[in-house]
């Protein structure tokens, strides 16, 4: 984090996609929670799992389906998702994407 602190930059330029793969590149991690930017190639995601915490999803490039508790969505850049503590939660990418997560504790 100590190379981004107190510059202004573009949160999608942080990470760049990489074919068949799911990319991350933590932001913030601190005791009280974490940021972390995710980029996805077409076809990659995360299976089912869930958090104890809640987490925000909020897209800057591209298109997911996320699903919470059996329900899926579309979200697409320039849309976020709440995705509740305990909740079973998957993500799969419908065209490659990058997300922010922030998981708060």
């Amino acid at each position: 984090m100590n190379d981004l602190a107190g510059r202004v930059l573009k949160l999608a330029g942080l990470l760049d996609y990489q074919e068949g793969a799911v990319v991350s590149r933590t932001i913030i991690d601190k005791r009280t929670g974490t940021v972390t930017l995710f980029a996805f190639d077409e076809g990659e995601g995360l299976s089912e799992h869930t958090a104890p915490f809640d987490a925000l999803v909020y897209v800057l490039d591209g298109e997911a389906a996320i699903t919470v508790s059996g329900k899926e969505s579309r979200v697409t850049a320039g849309e976020m998702l709440i995705m509740p503590a305990n909740e079973p939660h998957a993500l799969r990418a419908v065209k490659r994407f990058k997300m922010l997560l922030v998981m708060v504790r």
